[in-house]
């Protein structure tokens, strides 16, 4: 595909499959392709995926910041996507992705899914591969 403007995304018959909600947004889980490790939950619009095909990397909308958000832009952890689909009712989508520097979530670890509900508390079970302080600095030298 070509750059994607606006009027190619609106012509994109493909996006019409996907039930948007209310804020024209879709959720989407990150799996890891051969372990089927989720690493991660985000949100897309219509320019999100559609970027994502067109490049073949995960690219989300980030509701805080309020724009497109390249993963491993700030991070250089890169999501490249093997394979996307979309569920029974149209409304969740799943990235089949390879992680790029094992490092999915900005804390470090290799899933955004550490925290364990054991004995009545969240604990940490899964170890930091990374310090984020290590991980931002690097990728803004």
């Amino acid at each position: 595909m070509a750059n994607g403007t606006a009027a190619q995304i609106a012509k994109a018959k493909w996006l019409n499959r996907v039930k948007w909600d209310e804020h024209g947004l879709v959720p989407v889980i990150a799996q890891e392709d051969g372990s089927n490790d989720v690493l991660m939950f985000a949100w897309m619009n219509r320019d999100a995926l559609y970027k994502t095909v067109e490049l073949g990397e995960a690219v989300y909308w980030s509701r805080s910041r309020k724009k497109l958000w390249h993963k491993g832009e700030e991070s250089g952890h890169v999501q490249k996507v093997k394979e996307i689909r979309l569920d029974c009712d149209e409304d969740v989508v799943l990235l089949k992705i390879e992680q790029e520097g094992d490092i999915a979530c900005h804390t470090g670890r290799h899933s955004c899914f550490f925290n364990k509900f054991e004995d009545g508390d969240w604990k940490a079970v899964e170890p930091v591969l990374k310090d984020p302080d290590d991980i931002y600095t690097e990728v803004k030298k």
